[in-house]
């Protein structure tokens, strides 16, 4: 990989969440035993009676905070340990003020929202949220194996088969999804995390939108936005459908279709449309891509009348069998190896700052954040 590419690629992990969305900022985190919260609404189909139960009397002074194992736009991700069971979270806290100065208040209650309406198996699962005077907490699965970003950049590249695995399993998720008319936008490595076992778990839906048929807010990473959202022509389900086809290109020659040292370049090349294929592709993957990054939505692979199908059914997937996949019974070609629940080899780490900010007097946003 050349050092343009890399550079491009470190860039967005660590610097450039969204192009669209406000500059990164530092959102210190308290847990306090004064939180509101909000009952469980959402379990794992999984989940056991002693976890039910331990879930549905969770209380936010119960958490422990170890390391935070990822930042992003709007707030912070910590390894935390419940202090009765020892059981293991990842909790998402956000600082109110930055939430409401950042024009964030609609996209974190859609976040919590879809969040707490859907059930599947490669979508990871939240379990409570709470809020307090100053923040608002998400408390989820901790998902050990960290990002796919994070192994494809220490592989360079998957070969055909790995990537086949790992994107069947995400078009099952964007099949479930779409079938409940949400959006997810956001889609590429950073957002995909290994679990145990292997397998895929979406994460972050901070710009996931139910839409019945097209919105037009702006948001996504550069390299993974669609044409449509480039021109503002309204969007809506396709836009998951181009992302699927840059990440297989990604996931196959690590590197993305459409790069430049800055994002209007980016979207001068997505516009223009022209794929260079490294020799090593597959011919049906190569097809499958192209069918994915057509330019013209109404002839995109996946936006058809067969949707998903169309996806599932083409010869580059020849083979898989989606049932037995979505049942988690397909061995994975990538097994994190941890030692124990609470191991977090796989993520950064990063440092917690104090909080200096004053308090306020009583919490003059609650009523923002009603579903908390």
């Amino acid at each position: 990989m050349s050092k343009l590419f890399s550079k491009i690629l470190e860039h967005r992990h660590h610097e450039a969440p969204s192009t669209f969305a406000p500059p990164q900022e530092q959102y210190p985190a308290t847990i306090s035993p004064r939180a509101t919260e909000t009952p469980v609404e959402h379990l794992s189909n999984n989940m056991d009676a002693l976890t039910l139960q331990e879930i549905t009397h969770m209380q936010l002074d119960q958490l422990e905070k170890h390391v935070i194992v990822g930042t992003g736009t709007f707030g912070k991700v910590y390894l935390v340990k419940h202090k009765v069971t020892g059981k293991y979270y990842a909790m998402k806290t956000l600082k109110k003020t930055e939430v409401v100065r950042l024009k964030q208040v609609e996209h974190i209650n859609s976040e919590k929202s879809i969040l707490t309406a859907i059930k599947h198996p490669f979508i990871v699962n939240l379990y409570r949220s709470f809020q307090d005077e100053k923040y608002l907490y998400m408390v989820m699965e901790y998902v050990i194996g960290g990002e796919l970003f994070s192994h494809l950049r220490r592989a360079g590249r998957f070969n055909n088969d790995v990537t086949r695995f790992f994107a069947a399993e995400i078009v099952l998720a964007l099949e479930y999804m779409h079938s409940l008319n949400i959006i997810y936008r956001d889609l590429k490595p950073e957002n995909l995390l290994i679990d145990q076992q292997g397998h895929i778990k979406i994460t972050d839906f901070g710009f996931a939108k139910k839409v019945e048929d097209r919105t037009w807010t702006l948001c996504g990473t550069p390299e993974y936005l669609a044409p449509e959202i480039i021109q503002s022509k309204g969007h809506g389900k396709a836009v998951d459908w181009w992302a699927l086809g840059i990440l297989i290109f990604e996931m196959l020659a690590g590197y993305p279709p459409f790069f430049d040292e800055n994002p209007f370049g980016i979207y001068e090349k997505i516009l223009g449309g022209r794929i260079s294929f490294p020799s090593h592709f597959d011919p049906n993957a190569k097809d499958l891509i192209r069918k994915l990054l057509a330019s013209d939505r109404t002839r995109r692979l996946g936006n058809l009348k067969g949707g998903a199908m169309d996806v599932k059914t083409h010869k580059w997937f020849k083979g898989v069998d989606f049932e037995a996949l979505e049942q988690r019974r397909v061995p994975a070609p990538i097994i994190p190896e941890v030692d124990g629940e609470g191991d977090i080899s796989y993520f950064e780490k990063y440092d917690d700052p104090v909080d200096n900010e004053p308090d306020m007097p009583g919490d003059p946003f609650k009523n923002l954040f009603k579903d908390f």
